[in-house]
């Protein structure tokens, strides 16, 4: 599958900024107890179950997270230069490089699918089929945990930490992202919303937490 031009100049930009995104983020969940709240009962659902994709994972950070709590988690990412940092601060797990749009896991496979503000960077167009390939890889009864700003508008940003990028940042409506995961076979599990955090964003927007589950195969 050709890639994207907007996913190329994604991937581009992100191996650009990796090693001052992590500076930036490495620490950031100690400040942030909803997200830990989230995270932990996404463990708590999906520990000892099978294994779990942390799916745009970054530099690796929300992995190592999970993998602190007891989660079997690896990563993919769509780019190298993130995954290289990731590879170095968690040498324990695994890293591998791949598109949302093609996760390199077999129909089935896994426990649990985390997708922490990665769809954010996806096209209107193609969020269904990133959606598609979640549930495939999904299996029955696994999770999908979903992290993303709330909004109605795409953002475009040309330079982050002082470095030319070319990034596109789609604000989305929760109760539309919900439609969406139910268009793909998926069932709600848990909803949660907060407000912005002073000085925590340059365009400050709430945070939408979206737990949902594939079904049980009917007997």
């Amino acid at each position: 599958m050709t890639m994207a031009e907007y996913l190329v100049r994604t991937r581009t930009s992100y191996d650009t900024i990796a090693v001052d995104y992590d500076r930036q983020f490495v620490a950031e969940l100690a400040g942030r107890p909803v997200e830990r709240a989230v995270l932990g009962l996404f463990a708590d659902l999906v520990r000892d179950t099978g294994p779990v994709l942390d799916a745009g994972c970054g530099t690796g950070r929300i992995a190592g997270y999970l993998a602190g709590l007891g989660v079997a988690v690896r990563g993919l990412d769509l780019s190298p230069g993130m995954l290289a940092l990731a590879r170095t601060s968690f040498p324990e797990l695994a890293f591998v490089e791949g598109s949302l749009l093609a996760l390199p896991e077999p129909d089935a496979s896994l426990a649990g699918l985390l997708a922490w503000y990665s769809t954010i960077h996806l096209s209107d167009q193609d969020l269904p089929a990133a959606f598609s390939q979640f549930f495939r890889v999904l299996r029955p009864g696994g999770y999908l945990l979903l992290g993303f700003q709330v909004g109605d508008h795409l953002t475009r940003r040309t330079e982050l930490f002082g470095l030319p990028v070319e990034l596109g940042y789609h604000r989305r409506d929760p109760v539309r992202v919900g439609e969406l995961l139910a268009a793909a076979g998926f069932e709600p599990h848990s909803t949660v919303v907060r407000e912005p955090l002073p000085g925590e964003d340059i365009e400050p927007t709430r945070k939408a937490y979206l737990l949902v589950r594939r079904p049980e195969a009917l007997a």
